[in-house]
């Protein structure tokens, strides 16, 4: 994190600098450089020391495509009904792999916490270059509603640090919903 914090105040004074100094602008860029070099060797270093004495598969990341797998992990235990609608093709693959990962928690929620859950709709639908997704369980859910626990917070930072949105809430009566909106590619903060 200092090396990341140290090459934005780099690019940010190379910038100021390059209109006057183009020189010193330059010595920037080769201090970004050098910053960038090492914070990668660091990262490098810490995912080796996690991946130590493991056989992680390198396979690419999950993403939509993907979704309609969580019905057969799921099977035993509940019925997950899978719909997708519209070209999601040209999702940046960041996007499509959160739209995955919040559809799995989502699921792996309604498991755990929802009594009597006979089973799980999924929606993923193509709009406005983006994609809109609806999770909806059947479940009796005690508690307060909206966001709370550790899965709900995560999947709303995953949601919010793409530009997205989400919300989730008990239904009336009986049932649980996550809908999220997140844009086909990454908004810069």
């Amino acid at each position: 994190a200092h090396h990341v914090s140290a090459i934005v105040i780099q690019a940010q004074a190379g910038r100021t600098l390059a209109a006057s100094s183009p020189q010193t602008a330059v010595d920037v860029l080769a201090v970004i450089e050098a910053e960038a070099s090492r914070t990668l060797d660091e990262m490098r270093s810490m995912v080796g020391a996690l991946r130590r004495d493991t056989d992680t598969p390198l396979t690419p990341q999950q993403g939509i495509a993907d979704i309609g797998r969580l019905a057969e992990t799921a099977r035993s235990t509940i019925a997950v009904q899978v719909r997708v609608d519209g070209d999601l093709s040209a999702l940046e693959p960041v996007v499509d792999a959160a739209a995955y990962r919040i559809a799995q928690e989502s699921v792996t929620n309604a498991i755990r916490h929802a009594c009597n859950a006979t089973r799980v709709d999924i929606h993923v639908v193509a709009a406005d270059g983006g994609v809109q997704l609806s999770v909806v369980d059947d479940g009796e859910h005690s508690g307060a509603a909206g966001i709370g626990g550790y899965g709900l917070i995560g999947m709303t930072e995953r949601a919010k640090l793409l530009g997205g949105t989400l919300e989730a809430g008990r239904l009336p009566g009986r049932g649980w919903r996550i809908s999220a909106e997140l844009p086909g590619q990454r908004v810069a903060p």
